[in-house]
């Protein structure tokens, strides 16, 4: 289905781009700073190895106010000013679907990391929006610490209960089933914001997304990648509905999803989207 049956309304489209990089293991907390990325492999499908832990690799319009945080499972770019995520980015493979850590005992909480005003538990009370997981913790049962952190409210956006439940709890199981499939993929979600004004929740002002994106990177076999558009309501269609490329999320985003790949390589996946292809 083409975005335009998914979204409707003005897309604010930012520009004056900015680099920031994903490094998993990085110290807790730490600020992240940009890096010299590979240069273009002589294969159009070759990856050199030293990109590989780049792959989460979000460019940013530096007009995007941003605190950007390693945290043991994922990365995220928080928003000051909107108090949710601009993207939230991590590596899931089959090693870190396994273990024992359990969300049970887990409560939502503030983030100590960034300034005030934070955001709580509070905010959402009465609100009719669930305390939706951009890195769901599901997929952070592999470490307790990155268990703990996938409940900070700097990874968490207000979502429609139906939508979290259904349709997008869908795609974060699928998503599991393809890092199982394919040795592991690339992931990053978010809010989309399309309105001039945005519906706030809780004392604190929590901006409510029109919509959410998720973008997907395979590297086993031939190398391909897929994004997905759900709006923020009630809805349960088939996955096909929501699928567009990554150059039309990254259009509608103002984003530059996985460019520490091979220029050649990156042009090529994300000018189509194919869901058979993962399957």
């Amino acid at each position: 289905m083409k975005l335009t049956r998914i979204l409707t309304g003005q897309i604010l489209v930012l520009t004056a781009f900015a680099l920031s990089s994903c490094q998993f293991g990085a110290p807790k907390g730490a600020m992240l700073v940009s890096q010299n990325v590979a240069t273009e492999a002589d294969s159009a499908t070759a990856v050199d190895a030293s990109v590989l832990d780049s792959l989460c690799v979000v460019v940013t319009p530096d007009s995007l106010p941003s605190v950007l945080l390693q945290r043991v499972g994922y990365t995220v770019s928080y928003n000051p000013a909107m108090r949710i995520p601009n993207w939230v980015a991590w590596h899931l493979t089959p090693q870190r679907l396994e273990g024992a850590a359990s969300r049970k005992g887990h409560p939502f909480q503030a983030d100590e990391d960034i300034p005030a005003p934070r955001v709580d538990t509070y905010d959402y009370m009465r609100s009719g929006y669930d305390r939706g997981h951009m890195c769901p913790a599901a997929d952070n049962k592999w470490d307790a610490e990155a268990m703990r952190e996938s409940f900070l409210f700097t990874n968490i956006c207000p979502q429609n209960h139906n939508l979290n439940a259904g349709d997008w709890n869908e795609m974060e199981m699928q998503c599991r089933a393809w890092a199982k499939t394919w040795d592991g993929i690339y992931i990053v979600c978010g809010p989309l914001l399309y309105r001039r004004q945005h519906k706030r929740i809780g004392e604190h002002k929590v901006v409510v997304p029109e919509a959410f994106f998720k973008v997907v990177l395979c590297l086993k076999g031939t190398p391909k990648a897929i994004g997905f558009i759900y709006k923020n309501e009630k809805g349960n269609r088939p996955k096909g509905d929501y699928v567009n490329t990554i150059d039309e999320v990254e259009r509608l985003t103002g984003f530059d999803f996985f460019s520490a790949l091979p220029d050649s390589l990156e042009n090529k996946i994300e000018a189509t989207a194919n869901l058979d292809d993962w399957y």
